[in-house]
């Protein structure tokens, strides 16, 4: 990674034009110590940089010297300054070369752009998991990072009953804050959890990527695979026009908003739909949040476990 913090080095000094060393380490995560040697190894490769000693004294690059930035258009260019460095990529060892790149385009962008994309990024924050929820301790994270980057095998200990299993690391995906290893064992790609990883040992065997396997292809489908796995019951329900609104913050967005396609209140305002849920018993907790705005018509073991756990609480609280 070093390369890429000579870089981001190099582009905040183009930027900045002269800057002190601790602001240079502080910019970029790095001790001074680090940072006095980066400076040295770009004096080496010929980047003109002068130092100066004292208190008022610092780094900067000759006056007039400058990259050039190739490549991106001006909407590409806004994109990547807006961007920042978000914390995910900073986990995944990412961090240094989005600085990197940040800083190309800050140095190189005409005023009126860099104006606007410090308007995008004042005014737009992604900000991955749900409310109440925390995002997952991923000890093992950055370990498993650098054997997808370098396509080492690992050897790893999962879940509680400590399984131990030699995976070839295929890709990473961060869902909600939960980060998963996509991973082949044996003939098969599964998905494993990474804060799930008890511990994890990189094995000097390197493997070879499939030639047809694509991540985000890969994750879609069995993303659909697993949704359609959990929706073994079909509940027919009636909705208030209060359930009908909070339905989506109850279900998953895209499950309610198929369930509603298409239909229209009856006369007393309530609305007829069919949700494809779990197995009775998980259906039932999972519309219990509706409380009365919903009314289950079928299958009777919903509708019984539903009725069960509303008279269990009218029994505490009465």
């Amino acid at each position: 990674m070093r390369a890429e913090r000579l870089v981001a080095l190099l582009f905040t000094l183009q930027s900045k034009r002269s800057a002190t060393i601790a602001e240079l380490a502080d910019a970029l995560a790095v001790s001074e110590r680090t940072m006095h040697r980066d400076v040295a190894a770009l004096q080496a490769t010929g980047v003109p940089i002068w130092t100066e000693a004292g208190r008022n004294g610092g780094v900067r690059l000759v006056d007039g010297w400058r990259t050039r930035l190739d490549g991106l258009t001006s909407r590409e260019a806004v994109a990547i300054f807006a961007m920042g460095v978000p914390r995910a990529l900073a986990e995944l060892g990412l961090g240094t070369a989005v600085s990197a790149a940040h800083a190309k385009v800050s140095a190189t962008l005409p005023a009126p752009l860099r104006d606007q994309a410090q308007h995008v990024a004042q005014r737009f924050h992604l900000d991955a998991p749900g409310w109440f929820k925390r995002e997952d301790e991923a000890e093992h994270l950055a370990d498993v990072a650098r054997a997808v980057w370098e396509q080492h095998q690992v050897r790893v200990t999962y879940g509680e009953r400590k399984v131990v299993r030699v995976l070839d690391p295929l890709g990473l995906v961060l869902k909600a804050g939960v980060w998963y290893l996509v991973a082949r064992v044996d003939s098969s790609i599964r998905t494993y959890r990474v804060s799930r990883i008890a511990a994890v040992e990189e094995l000097d065997e390197r493997f070879d990527r499939p030639t047809d396997f694509d991540l985000a292809s890969w994750w879609q489908h069995s993303s659909a695979q697993f949704e359609r796995s959990l929706h073994e019951t079909d509940v027919r329900v009636r909705l208030s026009p209060a359930g009908v609104r909070s339905l989506p913050t109850i279900l998953d967005a895209d499950i309610a908003a198929e369930a509603l396609a298409g239909t229209q209140p009856g006369p007393d305002g309530w609305t007829e739909v069919v949700l494809g849920l779990e197995r009775p018993d998980i259906a039932a907790v999972q519309l219990m949040p509706l409380g009365i705005e919903v009314e289950i018509l079928e299958p009777a073991a919903v509708r019984a476990a539903f009725a069960d756990a509303a008279r269990q609480m009218w029994e505490r609280h009465r």
